[in-house]
């Protein structure tokens, strides 16, 4: 199934459109101190895609991205975010995922506790009529035996594990950019429009602002951290993917810090990173004062005109809840962002693959106390 393995330079990783799979995150991550691995590899496409096809040359030729994060000062953990981006026939992703696990290996530190993958790939739960409500809406996967189960049915050792919690978003929306401007304003609901009308007409302008003004950003993104209770990041953490570009790589991305403004006063901001065909609204942050400007849907209406007009062919909200429940607390994100109109799609989340068992155990145990999302 899995052949070639060898390490590879990072600059070197192919172009993609998801960005923590880029040689630019592996630039960011190195700037916040964390060390990357990239290894190339060939899968044989009748194996991972149930083609009959037995010709030798019927293989695919990819590459994957992994952060080997410290977990103290001896062990680290082999994090995949977002990969590997080839995905699978769900019946051949458990045997896949177990055979390139032991693949990799021999080019992981040997103090490495597992390999974590935080799977981009389809919910299959996210196509089974027996897991939506009455009005459509998804209502989660399974227990996490009932997961593992399903998942590792394929495999020869059991040994795949559903994280106790998910570090990337596992539910968003994507956006088709392909469309007319005038059909992706007639598409989004009504009230959505009418904020972005009412915000054009009071004045709001959206800006493009460089490291210089990092500060305004910082100052919306601490009142929005506070106002609702998340993590609060570093101003360096921001620095270093605002500074990151890989423009000498296989694999850059353009990142543009957007603020919205009315007579100077910054209202709402965020990131929007621009990778191949995919613009990505990364981060955001919005004031507590004139909040009837309706700064943030002016400014995400602006984020999706410049990504189309730089080629991207499809928007990521990046996070919601994975459907309309008041309780959950992302639900907010999902009554903002799915007003824009796009598709909610459910990613499979964080799944290991223990490489030493016992340290695995006690990691996990540690881990439960700290859970959520980190980039």
């Amino acid at each position: 199934m899995i052949s070639g393995l060898e390490k590879k330079e990072i600059k070197h990783v192919f172009k993609t459109s998801i960005i923590q799979q880029t040689a630019f995150w592996s630039e960011v991550k190195q700037q916040q101190g964390i060390k990357s691995l990239a290894i190339n590899f060939k899968v044989s496409k009748p194996s991972i895609f149930n083609n009959s096809s037995n010709e030798k040359s019927n293989y695919i030729e990819t590459d994957v991205l992994i952060l080997l994060q410290p977990v103290d000062n001896e062990y680290t953990i082999a994090y995949i975010p977002y990969g590997p981006e080839i995905e699978p026939h769900e019946e051949n992703q458990g045997r896949f995922l177990e055979e390139f696990s032991e693949s990799l290996r021999p080019y992981l530190p040997k103090n490495c506790i597992t390999i974590r993958y935080d799977l981009a790939w389809h919910s299959p739960w996210a196509t089974d009529p027996e897991h939506f409500d009455n009005q459509g809406n998804w209502n989660g996967p399974p227990e996490k035996k009932y997961q593992e189960f399903r998942l590792n049915i394929s495999t020869q050792h059991w040994n795949l594990k559903k994280s106790n919690s998910d570090i990337l978003p596992s539910n968003t929306i994507f956006l088709d950019l392909k469309k007319e401007p005038t059909t992706l304003l007639s598409s989004m609901k009504p009230k959505t429009r009418y904020n972005i009308n009412l915000s054009i007409r009071k004045g709001v302008h959206i800006r493009e602002v460089g490291l210089d003004k990092l500060d305004l950003w910082y100052a919306l993104y601490r009142e929005t951290a506070f106002r609702n209770n998340i993590h609060l990041n570093s101003i360096e953490y921001f620095r270093s993917v605002l500074r990151a570009r890989a423009a000498h790589t296989n694999s850059p991305a353009e990142v543009q810090l957007l603020i919205a403004e009315v007579d100077d006063t910054p209202l709402a901001a965020m990131f929007l990173v621009i990778s191949n065909k995919r613009g990505t609204y990364l981060y955001g942050a919005s004031s507590s004062i004139k909040r009837n400007y309706m700064a943030t849907y002016a400014l995400q209406w602006k984020a999706m005109q410049i990504a189309r007009n730089k080629g991207c062919e499809e928007y990521d909200f990046f996070g919601v809840s994975p459907r309309p429940d008041p309780s959950h607390p992302m639900y907010g994100l999902f009554k903002f962002k799915s007003g824009f109109g796009g598709n909610l799609h459910h990613r499979m989340g964080c799944w290991d693959y223990p490489l030493k068992q016992e340290r695995y155990t006690l990691f996990r145990i540690a881990e439960m106390n700290s859970q959520g999302y980190h980039l």
